[in-house]
């Protein structure tokens, strides 16, 4: 029996193109039969995600006997032993409330001891909560990564502020205040307390509450306004954190007066007036464009002063700001005395209707003061300002001299000011002893 002879497969020849149109050319054939394999992905390993685990494992680290010390070396020495970074949330839960959250806000009770280190497990006060922020504030410094965990795991835990115990929920108080003092959170983590549960039954109020004092205790009141601001927790908005049936001004005032903080009480007012005060504004300004007389402007501000509760001086000094802000000032400074003449002389019976004492007068050279200080185009013409409200009876020679002579101007730019205003002083005082001598 002759053996069948078995041929191999051969590879197809390509015969190449004769065409010099290169994008024509046909591509390779790929190999026939078993004579090549496809290239397999890899598949990514996916980690389980064990928090347990880690807990269990930070425990171990951390003997039941240790000092505030050593625990405080097990941390920063223990990041890439435990992968910090993965399990950056379950380790905030861990130093603060002392193990896993459960959903609810409870801790997790599988039988684990607990961190005797965490805050939830120290005195309920300042000193022992800030011992703690204090190593966590030292973590971060050293793991940059986990400043945005942090975050999130506060904004996560505020959510149960009404299912932790009074004390508990206390302490998270203070270490958000301390957190936010200390730049390692924002104050906008605070919102996350405007939920109807935590609104309503006044753990938000009373939670914000104790994070204004604890921030109070290391930063200064125009901080935390800044703060406010630039956050949007201001004007209204701070109302929120009140139950429905308390969103007014006067229980605002009161909760914080009743708490302690009076200067917050002072912050609020003052925003509520600013925004009074901006809204007459415009309404002044149009009355202005509209050609009024001095004598409606007049009448339509005893009004507001009436309604706003405000004081002759309030009244006198919001008129005179909003006369500058409302005028369109030359940038030419050889017509800028001409025209601030123009217009202090459109307004002499309003502003004199409101300046009827020897204080009011003295409010409004400071005022005057202030601004030709901040604005460079006036700081050549407060002399100019002065003696033209002199001449229309606005402010008296007494008032004027009292300010040059008795304290009465301020520190900014007082050298300057004074040394222009001392021939016209000299000029007033000569008048009064020629008035004397012919007595």
């Amino acid at each position: 029996m002759s053996t069948a002879s078995v041929q191999k497969p051969t590879a197809t020849a390509v015969a190449p193109s004769t065409s010099t149109n290169h994008s024509n050319t046909a591509p390779a054939a790929l190999p026939k039969g078993g004579d090549y394999k496809k290239k397999q992905r890899k598949r990514e390993v996916v980690v389980k995600n064990d928090p347990e685990s880690f807990r269990d494992a930070l425990l171990e680290l951390i003997p039941e006997d240790s000092t505030a010390d050593q625990y405080a070396a097990v941390l920063e020495t223990s990041a890439d032993k435990l992968d910090y970074k993965r399990y950056a949330d379950t380790f905030f839960e861990f130093l603060i409330v002392g193990g896993i959250v459960a959903p609810g806000g409870g801790v997790a009770d599988d039988g684990a001891r607990l961190n005797p280190f965490s805050i939830f497990a120290c005195e309920d006060a300042v000193a022992p909560v800030r011992q703690r922020v204090d190593m966590i504030n030292k973590l971060i410094r050293r793991y940059k990564y986990l400043q945005r965990k942090l975050e999130e795991t506060l904004a996560h835990l505020l959510q149960y502020a009404n299912k932790f115990t009074p004390e508990n929920s206390h302490k998270l108080a203070i270490t958000v205040g301390l957190c936010v003092s200390n730049t390692l959170v924002p104050l906008a983590v605070v919102s996350t307390l405007l939920k109807e549960h935590l609104v309503k039954d006044g753990s938000a109020l009373s939670f914000i509450t104790a994070v204004f004092k604890t921030y109070l205790l290391d930063q200064p009141l125009d901080q935390l306004t800044t703060l406010l601001g630039r956050v949007g927790l201001v004007d209204d908005k701070l109302l929120e954190f009140f139950p429905q049936g308390k969103r007014s001004d006067e229980a605002f005032l009161k909760h914080f007066e009743a708490s302690g903080l009076k200067a917050l009480n002072d912050y609020f007012n003052k925003r509520k007036g600013d925004v009074v005060k901006a809204r007459v504004s415009e309404e002044m300004k149009g009355l202005i464009a509209a050609g009024k007389t001095q004598e409606q402007i007049s009448a339509w501000a005893k009004t507001e002063m009436k309604t706003n509760s405000w004081t002759e001086a309030e009244t006198l000094l919001f008129l005179w700001d909003t006369i500058v802000s409302s005028t369109e000032w030359s940038t030419k400074p050889d017509n800028f005395e001409t025209q601030l003449v123009k217009t202090l002389n459109m307004y002499p019976k309003l502003l004199e209707g409101f300046c009827n004492s020897p204080k009011t007068e003295i409010s409004l050279l400071q005022r005057v003061q202030t601004l030709c200080y901040q604005d460079a185009r006036f700081i050549k013409h407060f002399r100019t300002i002065v003696t033209t409200f002199y001449k229309h009876d606005i402010v008296s020679e007494a008032a004027v001299i009292y300010w040059f002579e008795k304290g009465g101007a301020l520190a900014q730019g007082k050298a300057v000011f004074l040394k222009q205003m001392e021939p016209f002083v000299e000029w007033l005082k000569a008048q009064e002893d020629d008035s004397d001598e012919d007595e």
